[in-house]
């Protein structure tokens, strides 16, 4: 794994009283154990893959309580699990990454909103949205106003968001509705401190099982009882969650010293709003500020009554909310409007309609609200704090003598799906430029430089699917990229199941690395190294001769020149029908992290360890790059050439090498200059290696002509 909590997890075992140090993952897990959560299901992705690894070690105390832990084939799997609470009082959780795996998960989430539940359901989402994401830039707000969900946006403070987690059931309940509440990057891994409560065991779990099944005709998804269902969300869901909300203060409202103007806000962007309100010195460091704030922990529905009696006083207002559509605008404006009070809302008018809103941002928002609606508390530093910032941003660029540099994101060291890319430039030369269908996963790097392969990337496990209407209208097979985690969500069923039953004539390859590796080495159905208490035994082949695939190569990824050959086989043979190549290799992330404390504990014996090391040989390199350009790998890098009669710099392995030999596979498939050599380092040498290294000394210092070995 990525990273282990399995001493963490101990604090979930914490009681009535104690106090919780911690991260922000383990307290909302904590708080799912508080609210007496009967199962959890989920997958997998930032910012929230976290919690699946901590409910993954904690398995010995979930046990215990009886509650019941599922990872997921996907996010609708997920979504499905709830469906436990639509007929039974069993609290129920679903965990994934939003907005795309929301997406996957909407038609079971549209059939629970429509039913409505009776154990409360809650979906925790990590709302990976703004310059640190690492998906399409939407909001799960519509999806909650689509369906009638309720959202909520906590507060990053941890006992605001413990309380609100296990809130999020009482208003499930209270409304039978599902609740959403989602958890941005910072909400994620912020550190905190709460005082905890006892864990709750489930009234229903593996542990007290329910006696008899339950049906109910009205809570089946068919007319008539659908028209039924939307009359009940509107009737009586809506208003039971809108009195829940108000009598349990889940909105929160500080006063200030002003009455004029004031800032509503997701909760979410609370602590960047204060952050810029000290700056302009108008809140001190414990988050009391001079303007009145209202903090929507809730940000759908809104409270109508709540609005209206922030607003009603005030000269305007201005709605710091991230995004767009301008979702909470426009509903302010509209209940402000509705309720006769002609209070001014700013917000896409002074802030950016688009994009992440930091501190510098809000910083520079507020002021100038502030300097339209309210100038007597204009402050004299808002000017000099702007200036700073923008000193500091341009003083980076001045001392390089030019603009920083972009630094995209890159696969990493010795990445077995590399080799894969370096196969790929190579063919093309050969047979031209194809079509390249890109996934989601690692392999998304590819398509970024020194690579630059991937035409679309549509969704995850969608690469061949995404290629169906590509491929016969293209002179050249097109390539399909698809990772053994995107092959298990739904590549087998909506790409490869497709291309079979409609005889697809085109080419498939799989990176089979062993993990779902870009959100932190999770296991998979097909992984070779399971944890012992997950042993499945799938296999990716099997699973593709199940579905009708005739041609299957499977190729160890570092080999580049039988990597070449192959897809070039592929790429031209008169075979019709898919052609998939399963590329092999454990990701090396996961490959260095077993191996490096077996180095160190057979170090520490004084065993005998030998590990590889590549080099380039100063003399013979030419200063082409070829090889840089053609693997990318970022332990191969340029230094000035040692000889003065030339110029260009010549290329070189420095110390974060791994061993994994692409470059010098990569200079044997593109016939590329002999420069790159392979070395061993032995540490705790026996006596032959010490007696074969000394004579070798000797040899080596006689031929070049030297008197005597050096000191």
């Amino acid at each position: 794994m990525e990273r282990s909590f399995a001493k963490e997890v101990q604090d979930l075992q914490l009681g009535e009283g104690e106090i919780f140090h911690g991260e922000g993952i383990l307290a909302i897990t904590k708080a799912l154990l508080q609210a007496g959560v009967s199962y959890v299901g989920g997958y997998q992705g930032a910012p929230v893959s976290h919690l699946m690894d901590v409910l993954g070690d904690a398995h010995e105390i979930l046990d215990d309580l009886g509650v019941h832990f599922e990872t997921c084939a996907n996010e609708a799997a997920a979504a499905a699990m709830l469906g436990a609470s639509i007929n039974y009082p069993l609290r129920g959780a679903a965990v994934w990454k939003s907005v795309v795996g929301t997406n996957v998960a909407s038609d079971a989430l549209s059939n629970l909103g429509s039913a409505g539940v009776k154990g409360g359901a809650v979906i925790v989402l990590g709302e990976d949205y703004g310059e640190g994401a690492s998906v399409i830039q939407e909001r799960s707000h519509a999806f909650a106003m689509k369906s009638q969900l309720w959202l909520f946006d906590p507060r990053p403070h941890l006992p605001t968001v413990v309380d609100l987690v296990e809130k999020a059931f009482d208003l499930s309940e209270a409304s039978n509705t599902p609740v959403m509440i989602e958890f941005r990057i910072r909400a994620c891994h912020m550190h905190g401190r709460f005082v905890a409560r006892d864990n709750r065991r489930p009234a229903f779990s593996r542990r007290r099982v329910l006696e008899e099944p339950d049906f109910d005709y009205s809570r089946i998804c068919l007319p008539p009882a659908t028209y039924a269902q939307e009359k009940h969300k509107i009737e009586q869901r809506y208003p039971a969650a809108i009195q829940f909300i108000t009598e349990h203060k889940l909105n929160e409202y500080h006063e200030g010293s002003r009455s004029d103007v004031g800032i509503i806000m997701q909760g979410g962007l609370f602590n960047s709003v204060v952050r810029a309100l000290q700056q302009l010195e108008l809140a001190d460091t414990y988050g009391e500020s001079r303007i009145p704030l209202a903090i929507l922990n809730v940000t759908y529905p809104l409270v109508p009554d709540e609005i209206t009696q922030f607003c009603a006083s005030k000269r305007s207002v201005l709605i710091v909310e991230e995004g767009q559509p301008a979702f909470l605008e426009q509903a302010i404006e509209s209940i402000l409007r509705k309720g006769d009070i002609q209070t001014a809302v700013f917000g896409k008018n002074i802030l950016p309609m688009a994009g992440e809103y930091v501190a510098e941002v809000l910083l520079k928002g507020i002021a100038t609200f502030l300097e339209n609606s309210a100038p007597s508390i204009t402050t004299d530093r808002r000017d000099g704090i702007v200036a700073r910032i923008d000193d500091l941003k341009s003083s980076a660029s001045t001392q390089l003598g030019a603009p920083v540099p972009p630094r995209p994101p890159t696969f990493c060291t010795g990445c077995p799906e590399r080799p894969v890319f370096t196969a790929i430039k190579l063919v093309q030369r050969e047979l031209g430029n194809v079509h390249i269908a890109a996934d989601i996963g690692c392999h998304t790097f590819s398509t970024l430089a020194p690579f630059n392969l991937g035409n679309s990337v549509l969704g995850y496990g969608l690469g061949l699917a995404s290629s169906a209407a590509v491929n016969p209208a293209m002179k050249r097979r097109t390539i399909s990229i698809m990772g053994d985690g995107g092959f298990w969500h739904n590549g087998l069923s909506s790409g490869i199941s497709g291309a079979v039953f409609n005889r697809a004539d085109s080419v498939l390859v799989i990176m089979n690395n062993g993990y779902s590796s870009a959100t932190g080495q999770q296991y998979l159905p097909s992984t070779k190294h399971p944890s012992t208490r997950v042993r499945t035994g799938h296999h990716i082949k099997a699973a593709l001769q199940g579905v009708g695939v005739q041609w299957i190569r499977t190729r160890v990824t570092y080999n580049v020149a039988r990597m070449v050959k192959t897809l070039r086989d592929a790429l031209t043979t008169t075979t019709g029908g898919l052609k998939v190549i399963i590329a092999e290799s454990e990701c090396q992330l996961a490959l260095q992290r077993r191996l490096r404390p077996q180095i160190q504990e057979q170090l520490a014996a004084g065993k005998k360890v030998i590990t590889p090391r590549f080099g380039i040989d100063p003399e013979t390199c030419t200063g082409d790059h070829s090889c840089i350009r053609l693997s990318g790998c970022p332990s191969l890098t340029i230094k000035p050439n040692p000889d003065v009669l030339r110029e260009d710099p010549i290329a070189t392995v420095i110390d974060s090498c791994v061993g994994c030999g692409l470059c010098g596979e990569v200079s044997h498939a593109a016939i590329l200059c002999p420069s790159f050599y392979r070395a061993e380092r032995i540490r705790n040498p026996g006596w032959f290696e010490s007696a074969l290294h000394r004579l070798r000394r000797t040899v080596t210092h006689h031929l070049s002509g030297k008197d005597a070995l050096p000191v």
